[in-house]
């Protein structure tokens, strides 16, 4: 029942992601791609397994080594939610930029084609 309810909101969220980089408006898209993102990084942890305990709390060698967590995805996951941050923080930068340059945001208005 768990594993159903996990992809389920893994799909909308895949959905909601990809329903806003299909959008005209730039900060919609660079919302979307970190919906996206994040969604990537719950995927990962949920195939990494999180049904035991933490490493650290398991004990040093006397607790059971098949009922902890992975620390490896759980690793991977973090350092890709701070690179994410980073990522999406610049776009938003960038697009604001682009705002006071050119007035607008929308990709047809900046790509020149109507």
């Amino acid at each position: 029942m768990t594993q159903v309810f996990l992809a389920v909101v893994l799909g909308v969220l895949f959905t909601i992601g990809t329903y806003l980089v299909l959008r005209r408006d730039v900060v919609r898209v660079v919302w979307g791609i970190s919906i996206i993102s994040q969604s990537a990084n719950v995927y990962l942890v949920t195939m990494g397994g999180f049904d035991g305990l933490a490493p650290i709390l398991s004990g040093h060698g006397g607790g059971d080594v098949a009922a902890t967590s992975d620390p490896i995805v759980q690793a991977l996951v973090l350092t890709a939610i701070v690179i994410g941050f980073g990522t999406t923080a610049l776009a938003l930068v960038l697009t604001y930029r682009v705002y006071e340059e050119h007035g607008t945001i929308d990709m047809y208005e900046l790509g020149g084609s109507r």
